[in-house]
C-alpha cells in the first residue's frame, strides 16, 4: 500500500490538472453532433405522450379511448385498467434516492400535471392528437395548495435520510444571557427545473435485453431501480447517456413516464420514445418547494451570536416525502454557542419535491443571509465586520475542525475588487442619476460530500491510453476535468487519453449531484491511472534489461509517459519500451472513488459575494447591476471551467432573488405559469457585471486530491447578497423571494 501511495503522491504534480483546457466536448455540441436522447430513431419508433391530470386532487372518471384510438396512427392507449404490470408497485421506495413515482397504477389524481393515460402511435403529432381527444372527466376534491390550510407535520427525515433536527449547546442559558433579540421571517417560493434538455428516453427491446437512452445523472442507480421495477437482472440493461442538457438535480431520479415507455416497448415489441414538453415539466420530475423559515439570532453585548434558532416549514406532496432541508444551512457557517435547526412540513397536492441545485442550502442560507444582515445593521455594525466578528474557527454544529477554510480571504478578495470599504451604513443614501442604489453581501457555503465510484485505466502498447467510468456530464465539463485528473494518474498528457464514458456497461461512477462528481468519479479514475503505473513500474523495476532495474516501487516517478528514477533523474524508460520488453499489449489498472472512515473534519467549500442593485423608486423595479463572487474550494482541476460553473451558480442565485416563482391556481391546484413565457429565469439582459474569483486553498482532508466541488457553491452566497442590496437601496427588508416590485413602493 505505502508503494501505490508514493506512486500517487508523485502523480499527483501531473501538469494536466490546474490548466484551463477547452471543454472536450465543445465542437460536438457547437456543430449539432452531440447525441442526446430525444435524438435516437431506431427503426420503426413508436412516439408515447402522456395525457395530464387537469385537476390536482380526485380521481379520473373516464377517458375516451375509442375516440383516442379512432384517430389515424395511433396503436395503443394504456390507462390504469391495461398498463402491463410491474414487478413492484410504482409506490415502492427501492433506495434512498427513489421517489414514490406515478406509472398509472389507478385513478388516482395526486397532482396536476401526472399522468393518467399514455397514448402511443406512429407519428409525435399522432399521440399528441390522440392524447387531446381523451378528455378526460374527473370527480375532482379541494385542492391542498401552498404552506398554510394544512396541519404541519414532523418529518421523520429530510433532504435524502438526514435527521429533521439538531441542537447543540444549551440554547435557553445563551437565550438568557443575550443581550438582544432578533426574529426574521422568510419565505421561498417554488421553484421547478427548467433545463435546457427536458426529460426523454427511448425505450428498445432486443428479446430480455432492454436499451435506454436517457438524460441520466446517476447511471448505476437507474440501472437498479429499472431492473426492480422490471423484475430482470441489471446485466440485462443498458443505459446510455451520453450528454445531458442540464440536470441540476432532475435527473437524478426515475419517474414515471420512463417506465411507462419501457413497458409500452416491452408490450409492442417496438421502440418507443417518449419526450416531456416543457409544461409537463411542472410535477412529475422534482422541484424545489416553496419555505416559510424562522431564524432567532440572539445576540450579546459585544456583538457575538449566543444562540441561532433556524426552523423551517416546507411544502411536500401528499404521497411522499422529500422535505427541504433548509435550516441545514445554519449548522455550519456562523459561530455561536448554542443552535437549534428544526423543520415541519405541510402534505399539499402537488409532484413530490426533489433535489435541485443546492438543495436545502440555497433557500437555507437565503434566510440566514438576510437574518444576519439585519442583525448586523440592529448593532449598527458593517455586515462584513459583522460576519468576521462571528467568523467560526470550528464548525459550531459538530465541534469539528475544518478541513480548510480560506473564507477570510474570499471576503477580503472579493471585498477589494467590488470597492465595499466605501460602503456608507444607512440604507437609502445612495444613487445613480434617480436609481437607488445598494450594496450587500452574503456567504456562500456548501458541504463536500463523496459518494461511491469505480474506474479502469488502461494504457496501450503505444504509450496511449483510454480510461473507463459511467459519468455525467450535463454540461458543467465534466468529461474534461476528469480527463484532466486521469491523465495526472497515468502520468501523460491529456491528448494521449481516450476518455469512455456515458452508459451504464462501464464502471459506475456514482451520482453526479452534491457538487461531488468530480471528487468522486475522480479519485476513482486517478486511482485507476496510479494502479496501472503501479504495475508498469513493477515490470520495469524488477526486469534487468531496464535502465530502472532495481529502484524499486517507491523509487520511481511517472510524468509525461515515462518513468523517472527519483534518486538519478537521467534514468528512465517510455511507457511503450517497459511493454514492449515485458512483450505485452497493454497494462489495465482499476480504482475506487469514496470517502475512507468515518469524516473527523468539516469539509466544506467557502466564498463571499458582494451585489450591487439599482432600484427604481417609482416602480419598485430591480436590476442587478453589478456581481462579485471570492471562492475557495480546494483543488481547481480546470479554472476555465470552475469559473463558468461559479459564474452560472451565481446567475441562478439572481433567478433565485428576483425572477422564479412557479404559481398555481389556487381553486384548480393548476399551474398558472409552467411556461418559459410565465417563469422567468434570468437573461443576459439581466446579468451586465459579473465575476468570479477563485481563491487557492490546499485541503489535505477533503480527499486524496484535495478537491472540492464548485457547481452549486455560488448560488448559495448570492441570493442573500442580492436582498441585503435591495434592503440598502431602499431601506425595506425583503421577507419573500423572488423579491416583487410591489414590496418595495
Amino acid at each position: 500500500m505505502a508503494d501505490v501511495m508514493n506512486i500517487q503522491r508523485h502523480v499527483r504534480l501531473g501538469s494536466n490538472a490546474g490548466q484551463s483546457m477547452t471543454r472536450r466536448d465543445g465542437l460536438l455540441k457547437v456543430t449539432g453532433q452531440a447525441p442526446y436522447a430525444a435524438d435516437n430513431r431506431p427503426a420503426g419508433m413508436l412516439h408515447a405522450v402522456t395525457a395530464t391530470a387537469g385537476i390536482a386532487r380526485g380521481r379520473v372518471a373516464h377517458l375516451d379511448t375509442g375516440a383516442a384510438m379512432a384517430h389515424p396512427g395511433v396503436v395503443k392507449v394504456y390507462t390504469p385498467a391495461n398498463r402491463p404490470p410491474l414487478a413492484v408497485h410504482p409506490d415502492t421506495k427501492i433506495h434512498g434516492f427513489a421517489w414514490r413515482t406515478e406509472a398509472l397504477q389507478d385513478d388516482t389524481v395526486r397532482y396536476a400535471g401526472q399522468p393518467i393515460a399514455v397514448v402511443v402511435a406512429e407519428t409525435l403529432e399522432a399521440a399528441t392528437e390522440g392524447a387531446r381527444l381523451l378528455n378526460p372527466r374527473y370527480e375532482a376534491e379541494a385542492p391542498r395548495i401552498g404552506l398554510d390550510g394544512n396541519n404541519p407535520y414532523s418529518p421523520e427525515t429530510v433532504s435524502i435520510g438526514r435527521p429533521p433536527s439538531l441542537e447543540a449547546g444549551d440554547m435557553d442559558a445563551a437565550r438568557a444571557g443575550a443581550a438582544r433579540h432578533l426574529e426574521t421571517v422568510v419565505e421561498t417560493a417554488a421553484q421547478y427545473h427548467n433545463a435546457l434538455e427536458p426529460h426523454a428516453i427511448v425505450a428498445q427491446w432486443f428479446g430480455d435485453r432492454l436499451e435506454i437512452d436517457t438524460p441520466n445523472q446517476a447511471i448505476g442507480l437507474a440501472k437498479q431501480s429499472f431492473a426492480t421495477y422490471l423484475g430482470i437482472e441489471p446485466s440485462q440493461i443498458l443505459i446510455r447517456s451520453p450528454f445531458l442538457g442540464g440536470g441540476f438535480g432532475s435527473k437524478a431520479i426515475l419517474f414515471g413516464a420512463q417506465l411507462l415507455a419501457v413497458i409500452v416497448a416491452k408490450d409492442l415489441d417496438r421502440p418507443v420514445k417518449l419526450a416531456l414538453r416543457r409544461d409537463q415539466m411542472f410535477g412529475p420530475v422534482g422541484h424545489r418547494p416553496a419555505t416559510r423559515q424562522t431564524l432567532r439570532l440572539d445576540l450579546d453585548e459585544h456583538g457575538h451570536i449566543a444562540a441561532l434558532d433556524h426552523h423551517t416549514l416546507a411544502v411536500a406532496s401528499s404521497f411522499d416525502d422529500f422535505i427541504e432541508s433548509a435550516s441545514n444551512a445554519s449548522h455550519s457557517v456562523y459561530a455561536t454557542a448554542a443552535m437549534r435547526t428544526t423543520h415541519s412540513a405541510v402534505r399539499t397536492d402537488t409532484g413530490t419535491p426533489g433535489p435541485m441545485r443546492a438543495p436545502g442550502e440555497a433557500p437555507g442560507s437565503a434566510a440566514l443571509e438576510v437574518a444576519v444582515d439585519e442583525a448586523a445593521y440592529a448593532l449598527g455594525m458593517d455586515p462584513l465586520a459583522f460576519r468576521l466578528r462571528n467568523y467560526a474557527e470550528t464548525d459550531p454544529s459538530t465541534g469539528m475542525a475544518f478541513s480548510s477554510k480560506a473564507l477570510r480571504e474570499c471576503y477580503a478578495q472579493a471585498a477589494d475588487l467590488f470597492g465595499w470599504n466605501d460602503r456608507p451604513l444607512e440604507p437609502r443614501t445612495m444613487r445613480q442619476g434617480r436609481l437607488l442604489k445598494g450594496w450587500g453581501m452574503g456567504t456562500a457555503q456548501f458541504p463536500c460530500p463523496m459518494f461511491q465510484a469505480a474506474a479502469h485505466a488502461t494504457l496501450r502498447a503505444d504509450g496511449s491510453a483510454v480510461v473507463e467510468t459511467s459519468a455525467a456530464d450535463m454540461g458543467q465539463g465534466a468529461w474534461t476535468a476528469l480527463a484532466q485528473i486521469a491523465a495526472d494518474g497515468l502520468g501523460i498528457d491529456v491528448d494521449r487519453l481516450e476518455f469512455r464514458s456515458g452508459h451504464s456497461d462501464l464502471p459506475d461512477a456514482g451520482v453526479a449531484g452534491g457538487s461531488g462528481h468530480t471528487a468522486t468519479a475522480g479519485t476513482a479514475l486517478f486511482n485507476a491511472g496510479a494502479d496501472t503505473v503501479r504495475q508498469l513500474a513493477d515490470l520495469a523495476t524488477n526486469d534487468p534489461a531496464s535502465p530502472l532495474f532495481g529502484s524499486g516501487n517507491a523509487g520511481v516517478t511517472a510524468r509525461g509517459g515515462r518513468l523517472y528514477r527519483n534518486d538519478d533523474d537521467s534514468r528512465s524508460e517510455a511507457y511503450e519500451d517497459i511493454l514492449a520488453r515485458a512483450g505485452l499489449d497493454l497494462v489495465r489498472g482499476e480504482g475506487k472513488g469514496a470517502r475512507e472512515g468515518d469524516a473527523q473534519r468539516a469539509m466544506f467549500s467557502h466564498g463571499g459575494v458582494f451585489a450591487e442593485v439599482l432600484v427604481d423608486p417609482d416602480l419598485g423595479q430591480i436590476r442587478v447591476s453589478r456581481l462579485v463572487g471570492a471562492f475557495a474550494a480546494g483543488r481547481i482541476v480546470n479554472p476555465q471551467l470552475a469559473r463558468s460553473q461559479l459564474l452560472g451558480g451565481m446567475i441562478w442565485g439572481v433567478g433565485f432573488a428576483l425572477h422564479e416563482e412557479a404559481i398555481h391556481d389556487a381553486r384548480t391546484g393548476r399551474f398558472t405559469n409552467n411556461d418559459l413565457a410565465g417563469y422567468h429565469i434570468p437573461v443576459n439582459a439581466d446579468i451586465p457585471m459579473i465575476e468570479a474569483l477563485t481563491v487557492h486553498e490546499d485541503d489535505p482532508f477533503v480527499n486524496t486530491l484535495g478537491i472540492k466541488g464548485v457547481g452549486e457553491l455560488g448560488v448559495t452566497g448570492t441570493v442573500g447578497a442580492i436582498a441585503n442590496a435591495v434592503w440598502h437601496a431602499t431601506g425595506v427588508r425583503p421577507r419573500r423571494f423572488p423579491i416583487h416590485p410591489e414590496t418595495l413602493i
